[in-house]
């Protein structure tokens, strides 16, 4: 009696759409193997199941040794309800129980409705033809003919792990190209801020032209392949967009931008109208409670590095993708006087999410070495520059301590 009924599921199996079973291939699967079979009537309901979640999302597949579950696009909340609703076999709950733990670890591709998409997320896409058509435009088409040189050399000794004071761009002209994996920085704001050992609130002109002569620094010895990543706030209150003006220099330069991340710090401490402009459209003040970090490339999207030293996990990966990151602003500023400093939280994503370990990192305003602590606290290897010989001494301070906790 047993046999005949398991040939009947198995002859339930073979009536199924045939096209499900020839586009296998369109669909991502979750195999389970089965320490005893399910109920029949577990089997039969869910071989039914798609009654309830049409549109060929899913299907089953199973004898007594195994259960193989395919999804295309899911409502994950309506499949749980049918599942937990209608199962009441123990066994067939902990297997399909499994099954969902699985899927939420899997990454999907969008949404669309309910459903998120697990495969062949292009064909959710509106616009038909989007490879060809991404040719005709012309995809990144101010890097093309850099001339950027796929050449890689190694970082002297002497700035390899080092914290150097001293002139950023002076100090990036004695290294070779092509030998730093990532930049990360965040540049002073010249809003006026009380550094240390530079006059912050100079002319526009003059600024920029200092910044420039550094980044283009930066972008010379980063090798091909690298990231440049800066961390900007635009001055408002002067209308300077500082976050576009950079990205043009380096669109101009050949730079390939990836994309940009929202820091929201959620610091409401601003002004929310200009005088004048109270229930008024003459002038109002836009109030901002987030930075920018624009990231470029330097000649390829892609970066090469090994396997083994990635060290982002799944959970991080899926949720620092999402390009707005909610991270507070550093609260202990003052135990290191310091005016404007970024969190450790927020360099640790940058380098988890763009670079490998033992990857040279470069912050060229070091400032109090917050880039390089966690450089090197994740492995990574690491040279800050700055232009106050306090701040580069607090940059060794930090870095002791650090060691100091690796040692106890």
């Amino acid at each position: 009696m047993i046999k005949y009924l398991n040939a009947i599921f198995i002859v339930s199996l073979k009536s199924m759409d045939n096209k499900k079973i020839q586009d296998k291939k369109n669909y991502k699967v979750i195999e389970h193997n089965l320490i005893s079979s399910l109920p029949n009537s577990d089997k039969n309901y869910l071989l039914n199941l798609d009654k309830y979640i049409p549109n060929n999302d899913f299907f089953f597949e199973f004898d007594d040794t195994f259960l193989r579950f395919y999804f295309n696009v899911l409502d994950l909340e309506l499949f749980k309800n049918k599942i937990y609703e209608n199962l009441t076999n123990t066994y067939s709950l902990e297997v399909l129980e499994e099954i969902i733990n699985q899927i939420v670890k899997i990454k999907s591709y969008g949404i669309k409705g309910r459903k998120r998409v697990y495969v062949d997320y292009n064909k959710e896409r509106k616009v038909q033809g989007r490879k060809t058509k991404e040719e005709t435009r012309g995809s990144i088409y101010y890097s093309q003919n850099n001339n950027f040189s796929k050449d890689i050399n190694a970082l002297p000794g002497e700035f390899l792990n080092k914290i150097i004071f001293g002139d950023s761009a002076e100090v990036l002209r004695k290294l070779p190209s092509n030998c730093i994996d990532l930049v990360f920085t965040s540049p002073p704001y010249n809003f006026g801020l009380d550094y240390n050992a530079s006059k912050d609130g100079i002319d526009w002109n003059t600024y920029f032209d200092k910044l420039f002569e550094i980044f283009d620094e930066c972008t010379r010895v980063l090798k091909y392949g690298g990231r440049l990543i800066v961390n900007v706030q635009p001055l408002f209150s002067d209308y300077i967009p500082i976050h576009h003006i950079i990205s043009n220099h380096f669109m101009d330069n050949k730079l390939i931008w990836k994309g940009e991340i929202i820091w929201d710090k959620h610091n409401y401490n601003c002004k929310y109208t200009a005088w004048g402009s109270w229930k008024s459209p003459s002038s109002p003040y836009l109030k901002y409670t987030w930075e920018f970090i624009e990231i470029f490339c330097k000649g390829d999207l892609k970066k090469k590095g090994k396997t083994e030293d990635i060290d982002i996990n799944e959970e991080e990966f899926k949720s620092w993708v999402n390009a707005k990151w909610d991270i507070a602003p550093e609260r202990n500023m003052k135990n290191y006087d310091h005016p404007a400093m970024f969190p450790e939280k927020l360099v640790e994503r940058v380098l988890k999410l763009f670079s490998y370990r033992n990857d040279i990192i470069l912050d060229p305003f070091n400032g109090a070495g917050t880039t390089t602590l966690v450089a090197k606290r994740l492995g990574r290897q690491f040279l800050g520059i700055d232009i106050s010989e306090e701040y580069c001494k607090t940059a060794e301070v930090r870095l002791k301590q650090l060691l100091s906790s690796f040692m106890e």
